[in-house]
């Protein structure tokens, strides 16, 4: 390289260096600005996400009550099916004898 091509180079980095430089750092106001809004939104995010988990362990709850309220059904409808099927084995076995004569 040629010292005519490095000098450009030498000239760019000694500007970005001052730029980094003096630019600073920011205070603390500005931060809180910018930092501002984005707080907000995760409050309200936190917020939603709250009544959501509200939601979602309520229906939980209604999901696991409908389920043993089910199997109580499941456990009637069993006992009713064998009291039927019962009821059905006596008719048919009436229905088989010979038909009595009434006694006088």
């Amino acid at each position: 390289m040629s010292v005519t091509a490095s000098k450009p180079l030498l000239v760019a980095l000694i500007l970005a260096g001052a730029a980094t430089t003096l630019g600073g750092c920011a205070t603390k106001k500005y931060v809180r600005e910018q930092i501002a809004p984005v707080s907000e939104r995760v409050a309200t995010l936190e917020t939603r996400l709250q009544e959501t988990d509200g939601t979602a362990k309520q229906a939980l709850a209604e999901a696991q009550a409908a389920a043993g309220q089910s199997q109580q059904n499941g456990q009637r409808i069993d006992q009713l099916t064998g009291r039927v099927d019962s009821a059905e084995q006596r008719l048919t076995a009436a229905e088989q004898r010979p038909a009595r004569r009434p006694r006088h």
